[in-house]
């Protein structure tokens, strides 16, 4: 009985936070064509698409039940990640347009 219980409350949670995430790319949809600089939307969707994308990880990942530290390096870790792919930019900027000082 008590884990029928528990089952209807955690579809419910689930629930609420698709009912969410589905809000948040509703506005998504509503900042991409409004009629605002690039800089501005550019602000908005990143962190739109970043609450959007906790949401995901914490409740369907289960990440939300796991220990802080897991929680601490799962995020480190993946800001490593990110700014690790950035550094490699440059080179591929070099690789399309050619090596300046080689012209």
């Amino acid at each position: 009985m008590a884990t029928a219980e528990q089952h209807q409350s955690s579809i419910g949670k689930y629930l609420v936070v698709y009912v969410c995430i589905l809000a948040i790319a509703g506005l998504q949809f509503v900042v991409a064509y409004s009629n605002i600089d690039g800089s501005r939307m550019l602000t908005r969707m990143l962190i739109l698409a970043c609450a959007e994308a906790l949401l995901a990880v914490l409740f369907f990942m289960h990440l939300w039940v796991e220990s802080r530290g897991l929680l601490w390096f799962v995020g480190i870790f993946t800001i490593f990640v990110i700014f690790a792919m950035q550094y490699g930019w440059t080179d591929s900027l070099r690789l399309l347009n050619g090596v300046p000082w080689a012209r």
